[in-house]
């Protein structure tokens, strides 16, 4: 599994899936590091994946286009964490990446309104970066507890 089991951007959700982060921007994974599954939060397109990938329209500093195609896709993510590379993914790596860890961190435990706090610690300390990308964490998060 190359570097995925504690590589940079990797995240362990308390029930012990593991999911990366990481920014697009940042250049494509080496070949060590494949996902088996991209989910890719980003205003436009994203560029083509030699792996399964899904695409979330998701502005910078904004919200989901469609809560119910972001928890849809999200779910099929944390789903498949249980035993596959998950990557979740958007231009800089921060905001909607760390809105999205979030969420499946309650999925995988968290309470909703710690969430933010848990990806913050766990992941990057800038994650999460508007109050309503937070708001949509505590609200999605509520209504979309397994």
């Amino acid at each position: 599994m190359g570097s995925w089991e504690r590589g940079v951007g990797v995240v362990e959700l308390p029930d012990g899936r593991r999911v990366r982060g990481r920014g697009l921007r940042s250049g494509p994974p080496g070949p060590d590091d494949v996902p088996e599954l991209g989910v890719y939060l980003t205003g436009t397109p994203p560029p083509a994946a030699a792996w399964e990938s899904r695409w979330v329209r998701w502005p910078d500093f904004a919200l989901p286009r469609s809560t119910p195609d972001a928890v849809e896709t999200l779910r099929e993510a944390f789903e498949r964490a249980a035993d596959a590379r998950v990557e979740v993914a958007c231009g800089g790596g921060t905001g909607r990446t760390g809105t999205a860890l979030a969420l499946l961190a309650v999925w995988g435990g968290v309470r909703p309104d710690d969430a933010v706090a848990w990806v913050r610690a766990h992941y990057r300390p800038r994650a999460v970066e508007t109050p309503w990308q937070r708001r949509w964490v505590r609200r999605a998060g509520a209504r979309a507890v397994p």
